[in-house]
């Protein structure tokens, strides 16, 4: 596993980098969900209602986009913007567009996977840095974000 202490803060002289960050995802999460299915309900209509009968797919499509250009272009979704987290990689840098697509492809293979969504929950209560699965993988973390 790479170490990356020296480019990501510290859990242990910067806990407030950490704090309540699951707490956060999780609401992220939920608001990203909600405009995920406003989006879908609004391509709906340019189906002509057939997107009725493969609905779960188009989810899946335009929340993959969603997530893949939210990213891309803040470093966070924007449910994760709103409640004030973002992501890093393990050089302290922010995520870029092949780092935002790894990311939510991890992502969308843990959440197809209940048992690994749950290992990867667990991790994030667990580990020092509150990373899932997928951050473990690509070393990155998510963090409260600065204030202005």
């Amino acid at each position: 596993m790479t170490d990356y202490t020296w480019h990501t803060p510290d859990p242990v002289t910067q806990p407030e980098f950490y704090a309540d960050v699951p707490v956060k995802r999780l609401i992220a999460w939920v608001i990203d969900t909600i405009v995920v299915a406003v989006l879908c309900l609004l391509i709906l209509p340019f189906t002509a209602f057939t997107g009725i009968f493969f609905f779960p797919l188009l989810m899946l499509v335009v929340g993959f986009v969603y997530r893949v250009l939210t990213i891309a272009g803040g470093s966070a979704t924007w449910g994760m913007r709103l409640v004030a987290i973002e992501f890093r990689t393990g050089s302290g840098q922010r995520f870029d567009l092949p780092m935002a697509f790894l990311h939510t492809l991890g992502f969308s293979l843990s959440c197809a996977f209940f048992l690994v969504q749950i290992a990867s929950m667990i991790f994030m209560l667990t580990t020092p840095r509150a990373q899932g699965i997928t951050d473990h993988l690509l070393g990155t973390v998510a963090i409260n974000r600065r204030a202005a």
